[in-house]
């Protein structure tokens, strides 16, 4: 999308299976901004921008290339925006873009859980079709810990009142988040959320440390020990493990991850858990990434 005319203001992040989507900012950074574990909007002052200035862009934009099918709207927390504020700008997506066939966003629980069930379904029959909602974690005492400002009932709620709308979810969870000592809960009662709301989508990311693993661990308002690579399959195996999930598209295939995994939970399930296995027990013929590998 480089020959249309946007200055963006960065950093700018978007979901990997967004990579040909046109990317529009509907807000400046992150409202919560305070997770433990997150650094993407740390250099930004949270900021809604003008439903007007949106709509002058996307007018820019269309009289340049008006066949565009995907959009992402962006950064963090666009739908931290009233309901009629997102319509505006749906209704404007639509009459300037006709072959427009996705349009989705990042999205908290809590986001998702204030607003109605009708809202939501108003948003979707405007438009929007799917929303990237990371929980990082179902377990209560971790969420606290990392400063998620969400809990196992709000996440549940926020992600179940997407699909009664007919949103269509993709669901990311942290592995390795709460290190030795809570990872055992923290893939249970993930699991568990994912359990109840059955997402279309389910992803893992590693925990990563962009400012070196003691800053996270300032950060981290608990004991946190680090996990090897072995301990973190380990994990992901005791989440698989616990999913009882009837259609859900599992990815573990982000840059983070050190063991690829794909495939629909429940039907690859047991194909899943043999990979994991297999690269838990030959970890020296295991196909992992090596240039995310920690000390075995």
């Amino acid at each position: 999308m480089n020959y249309l005319p946007i200055n963006y203001d960065t950093p700018l992040f978007r979901p990997p299976s967004e990579a040909y989507s046109l990317i529009l900012q509907l807000t400046l950074g992150c409202s919560w901004n305070r997770c433990s574990f997150c650094e993407m909007y740390s250099t930004k002052k949270f900021k809604v921008r003008n439903p007007n200035d949106i709509i002058d862009e996307i007018n820019q934009i269309a009289s340049i290339d008006s066949s565009i099918q995907k959009i992402f709207l962006a950064d963090g927390d666009a739908m931290v925006l009233s309901t009629p504020k997102l319509i505006k700008i749906l209704d404007s997506i639509n009459s300037n873009f006709p072959r427009i066939r996705r349009i989705s966003a990042y999205a908290k629980p809590k986001d998702l859980s204030t607003k109605t069930i009708n809202e939501l379904k108003q948003l979707k029959d405007s438009g929007l079709s799917m929303v990237y909602v990371g929980i990082e974690s179902g377990d209560n005492e971790l969420l606290k810990l990392v400063n998620k400002g969400e809990t196992f009932d709000s996440t549940v709620k926020g992600l179940l009142n997407a699909k009664n709308a007919g949103i269509k979810s993709s669901v990311m969870v942290l592995n390795g988040l709460g290190g030795q000592v809570y990872s055992e809960q923290h893939a249970i009662n993930s699991a568990k959320v994912i359990n109840i709301t059955q997402p279309e989508f389910a992803s893992t990311l590693v925990l990563s440390f962009p400012f070196g693993e003691n800053h996270y661990k300032d950060r981290f308002n608990g004991e946190y020990k680090p996990m090897n690579t072995i301990e973190l399959i380990k994990e992901l195996k005791i989440f698989i493990e616990t999913t009882e999930l009837n259609s859900t598209v599992f990815r573990s295939d982000h840059a983070s991850n050190y063991l690829v995994l794909k495939g629909i939970l429940s039907k690859d399930k047991n194909k899943i858990l043999n990979n994991i296995d297999f690269a838990i027990n030959n970890i020296d013929k295991a196909n992992l990434r090596e240039e995310w590998q920690r000390g075995l």
